[in-house]
Formats: C-alpha cells, structure tokens, sequence
C-alpha cells in the first residue's frame, strides 16, 4: 500500500483534480473579468455577475455533494474489493440528481426577483442580475450531471478524464466569452452581459455531452437502471442529506458576505465580486489535494489499512499546505495586477487592494480546511462534516459579521468573519481526525 501514497501517486490524482476543479471558478471568474471590462455599464455588469455567480455556486454546491458521496462509497468498495456490487448504484445517483436539480430549478425561477432583491441588487443591477441568470440557470441540470459522472470517475481512482472534460469547457467558454460579450466584426453583434450567460451555457452543454461520452467507453459503469433501489441507496441518502445541509450553512456564508458586500454600494460588491472569484480558484486548486485525500481515503477505509490512511493524510495536508503558501505568495506580491484582470474602474480597485491581503494570508489555514474536507468526504464522515459547517457559521462567522457591522470594518470585517469560519473548520478536523484515526491507526 506504501506505492499508493507515494509522491507521484498523489499527485497523479491531485494535479488532475485540481485542473478539473478550478474549471467552474475559471468558467465565472472568466465571465466576471470580460463583463467587468465592457465599455460604460462594465461596473454595473459586475456587479450582477457577482450576485447572480454567488447564488449559482450556492445551488450547484448545495445540490453537487452527491458527487462526493458517490465517489467514497466507490472508492470504499473498490479498496475492499467488492467493485462488483456497486455498479448498478451510480445510474440511480445521476438520476436522483438530475431530478432533484430540476425540481430545485423549477422551485426558484418564478422568484428570481424576489430572491436577488433579497440579496439588495436594485435598479440597474438587479435588471441585470436577471437577465444573466434567466439564461445562466438553464446549465444548472447540466452541471450536476457532470459533477456526478465526475464523482464516479473519482471513485475508480480517475480524476483524468474529469480534467480533459474540464479543459474543454474552460476553453470553449472562455473563446464564447470574447466572440459573444464583445462581438466579432461582421459576424456576430456583441451581446455585453447576455453573450457572458450564453457562452457559460453553450459550454455546459459541451462538458455533459462529454461527460456521457467518456462514461460509457472509458467505463464499465452502466446507466440502465436494472433494479430501482440498490442496497447502498440509502446510505447515499444520509450522506448527500448531510452534505446538503453542510452546504447550506457554507452557502449562508457566502451568501450573507454578498448581502453584506450589497448594502455597502455598487463599487464594494464589485471588489469583492473579483475577491470571491479569487478565493474560489483558490480553494479549488488548494482542493486538488483533497480531492486526492478523498479518493485514496475512502480506498484506504475500504481496505482497513489505517496506519496508511493517517500517513496519507499527513502528505496531502502538506502538500495542500505548502500549495496555499505558494499562491498567498503571489497573491501578497501581485494583488494590483490580479484586481486590473477583472476590472479597470480605479474606485473598485481601491477597495479591492485595501482589504484583499486578508484574504490572501489565511490561505494556509484555509489548506486544512479543504483538504480534510475531501478526506472526511472519503471516509463517509458526514455527519461531522455537517456539524462542523454548522457550528462554524452560526458560532463563528456570523458573531464576527454582526461585530464588524457594528464598528462599520466594511469588507475587512466581512473577510475577517470569512477567516475566523475557515479557522474553526480547519481545527474541528485535525482534532477529529487524531482522535478518531490517527487512534485506530496506533491500535494495530
């Protein structure tokens, strides 16, 4: 089992899933940075992206942790050597997903306005806000199919064909970017905020065309649903109920920093528009390491072999760790350079500047944060996972909010509730994980 944890192991899984993990930060980062440049509305056009974004992540991810609890239930019987057993189960997880992501869909369009008022987007921004997502959200189907089949990959110890389908769509949006928000001579009329909604959905389509293609070939897993309960169901169940609402109380962060960001005025949810799409690519690539941790975790569980499930542990933390150093280095040395990607109003970058160092130093605690996510998700510890998500939020950040609003820190006191939610998480795990693991481990 030492091979399996070796160096160019881990990294044969994290280099990839880091790659296709920072797909759908790239993907809005990428529409956050031609939107933010359109001539004239440019601010206003960011601003929306920065709403519309936030509260699309928070769907996706609240209803994408299938994905995760597919992947460890696969991993778990592949490292126990019953692969047999579990193929029947991943055709009722793809439709489950789908199912609930149209539900949810179609639950949440008639309110649309209503939801991003809610969120403070007036006026112009909020006209916008829905236009970009009335064509936006039809991917929303698309992308938890695609994290499904992804989740399946991982399982079965893959995260390289997730990386090409990631690839291709990060491209094709970003070209559809440019040919559709600006427009080409001659060819095609620019359509500013509509053209951004339009290119994220033409690549969505590509990347779950994609995704079914490379299942059924590269794969012995079949979509035909030969029985409509498998026995494992259930336990996929509890574990996607309890990352639903693990994500719920993650998402009521990010998205009361955005109502926070809102109410301060047009220039500040722009700055932290561009800090968001930052932190977010951020924490996918520090994820790549985590998503190693899943994969091999839950390979490892399955297995019984706990001495190399804690000395993995320990290499994909570090790793993780010394990544996030790396990008808090060039995030300290180049913030200018990264704020003027997204938008060249001097205002927003004023505000951006004057607080993004908060973001950038606590990228290293951020590390234990996401990658004991991905190896907690690998051993089924969900429940904990929930808990932690839950007494972070409510316990930790929002305290902090309600502390800096009451001395008006602005978005300094919203990244500082941010930081103080990140360091509760990356804590509550390591502990766990010594107490619980590292404890079986030294009992064999």
């Amino acid at each position: 089992m030492s091979s399996i944890i070796s160096f160019k192991n881990i990294n044969r899984l994290a280099v990839p899933a880091i790659i296709s993990g920072i797909a759908e930060p790239i993907l809005s980062a990428t529409d956050t940075a031609v939107v933010g440049n359109i001539p004239i509305i440019g601010t206003e056009s960011l601003a929306a992206v920065g709403i519309v974004g936030s509260f699309l992540s928070m769907l996706i991810w609240v209803l994408a942790q299938t994905r995760a609890a597919i992947s460890a239930i696969i991993s778990q019987y592949l490292g126990a050597g019953k692969l047999d057993e579990i193929k029947t189960l991943p055709a009722q997880a793809i439709l489950f997903n789908i199912g609930l992501s149209i539900t949810i869909l179609i639950a949440t369009v008639p309110f649309i306005k209503e939801i991003f008022m809610l969120l403070k987007a007036e006026g112009q921004v909020l006209e916008y806000c829905i236009s970009y997502y009335s064509i936006r959200v039809w991917g929303f189907p698309l992308s938890l199919f695609v994290f499904a089949i992804f989740g399946i990959f991982r399982g079965l110890q893959n995260t390289f064909w997730p990386m090409i389908i990631a690839l291709i769509g990060v491209f094709a949006n970003i070209a559809l970017d440019f040919a559709l928000v600006y427009g080409i001579k001659g060819v095609v009329d620019p359509m500013n905020l509509e053209g951004a909604a339009w290119a994220s959905l033409i690549s969505q389509v590509i990347m779950a065309i994609l995704s079914l293609i490379l299942l059924l070939k590269k794969t012995d897993v079949s979509l035909r649903l030969k029985e409509m309960w498998h026995p494992e169901m259930k336990r996929f169940l509890v574990m996607s109920g309890n990352l639903f609402i693990r994500s719920l109380a993650l998402n009521t962060t990010l998205m009361l920093a955005v109502r926070e960001a809102t109410s301060l005025g047009t220039n500040y949810i722009a700055a932290h528009s561009i800090a968001i799409q930052l932190w977010l690519f951020f924490a996918f690539f520090i994820d790549g390491y985590g998503g190693a941790g899943n994969i091999l975790g839950g390979r490892l569980l399955g297995a019984k072999e706990y001495t190399t499930l804690v000395a993995m542990s320990k290499k994909v933390t570090l790793y993780g760790v010394i990544v996030a150093c790396m990008l808090a280095g060039i995030g300290l040395f180049f913030s200018e350079t990264l704020g003027l990607i997204f938008s060249k109003d001097p205002e927003v970058l004023k505000v951006f500047t004057g607080f993004f160092f908060i973001v950038v130093i606590m990228l290293p605690i951020n590390a234990l944060a996401f990658v004991g996510d991905g190896i907690f998700k690998g051993l089924g510890e969900t429940g904990y996972l929930r808990n932690v998500l839950l007494g972070s939020t409510f316990l930790g950040f929002l305290p902090t909010l309600l502390i800096a609003r009451y001395f008006n820190w602005q978005l300094h006191g919203v990244w500082i509730a941010i930081s103080v939610w990140m360091f509760i998480r990356g804590i509550s795990l390591v502990i766990k994980f010594k107490q619980k693991y590292v404890s079986l481990a030294l009992s064999r």
